[in-house]
């Protein structure tokens, strides 16, 4: 009897520590979350100046351009009047050897336009050139890259990065997240953000609350490979989770949800190091 009488006591016993490894995991989960959402506000912090950044180099481009256009058409301008120059000459009414001057000198000011141009329109090329230099056919096949004004997205799909229905990074993904973290390194002065995205499928894992969890723990697990394994300096990185808020395609099919389970690697120099690598654009072959 008195061994029957023992059950109960010893199920309460388990039950109690059950109770106490649970409340310890959540609490471990809600230490996490309050670091997350506080790397979330710094985030949208920097992503505001990158966009104001943006804004001041799409200004310049723009006011390249507009200068370029009234350019040309002064040159015509002075065209026309040296072909009226030249048919009236006997009048003596026109300087015909300034008007050859001045054409000279605008199309010289032309060709300055076009170069600074080009070398902003060449800085895409440059950027994109260092960032795949390394990566296999295969491996790009699982990660894309664009360079949109001067700011480089590198986007790693989650099969690829991480073990299935997990945030853990999976072993497959060591030897392409090496080469990434030495571009990173290349450009060291950079600011470099993890954005974790998912699609509209709610999550069902454990201790997971929702897409908004799962995304940014995906980008915090990044982040920490980066700074632990990769020695990338932990300053530099940012950790963020837009869920399932930032779709690039339709999540009613499953190559679009594909498509938009994905991890952003986002590169963004300053304006004055940006400008710096207009300068260091290669010239185009002859």
């Amino acid at each position: 009897m008195k061994f029957k009488r023992s059950i109960p006591a010893l199920l309460l016993v388990a039950v109690l520590a059950q109770s106490c490894v649970s409340t310890k995991k959540y609490q471990q989960l809600q230490t996490s979350y309050n670091q997350l959402d506080s790397n979330t506000r710094n985030l949208n912090g920097k992503y505001l100046l990158s966009e104001r950044n943006v804004a001041v180099l799409t200004n310049r481009v723009a006011s390249l351009e507009e200068q370029l256009a009234s350019e040309r058409a002064n040159s015509k301008s002075l065209q026309d009047a040296l072909t009226k120059a030249l048919n009236a000459s006997s009048q003596g009414n026109v300087n015909v050897s300034k008007l050859v001057d001045e054409i000279n000198s605008s199309n010289k000011y032309i060709q300055q336009l076009i170069n600074t141009k080009n070398k902003s329109d060449s800085l895409n090329l440059v950027l994109t050139n260092n960032l795949t230099r390394s990566l296999s056919q295969q491996e790009m096949k699982d990660v894309d890259v664009q360079v949109l004004k001067g700011v480089v997205y590198i986007s790693l799909s989650d099969n690829m990065l991480y073990k299935s229905g997990s945030y853990e990074i999976s072993d497959k993904s060591g030897e392409t997240l090496s080469k990434i973290a030495k571009i990173i390194m290349d450009y060291n002065n950079y600011d470099v953000l993890i954005e974790g995205n998912t699609d509209n499928v709610p999550i069902t894992a454990k201790n997971i609350r929702n897409n908004w969890d799962l995304s940014t723990l995906r980008a915090s697990s990044v982040v920490q490979a980066l700074q632990n394994t990769y020695n990338v300096d932990p300053k530099r990185l940012t950790a963020g989770g837009r869920g399932q808020y930032n779709p690039i395609a339709d999540n009613s099919t499953e190559a679009g949800r594909i498509k938009n389970r994905r991890t952003q690697i986002i590169i963004t120099p300053k304006l004055d190091q940006f400008m710096d690598l207009i300068g260091k654009a290669p010239e185009k072959t002859k």
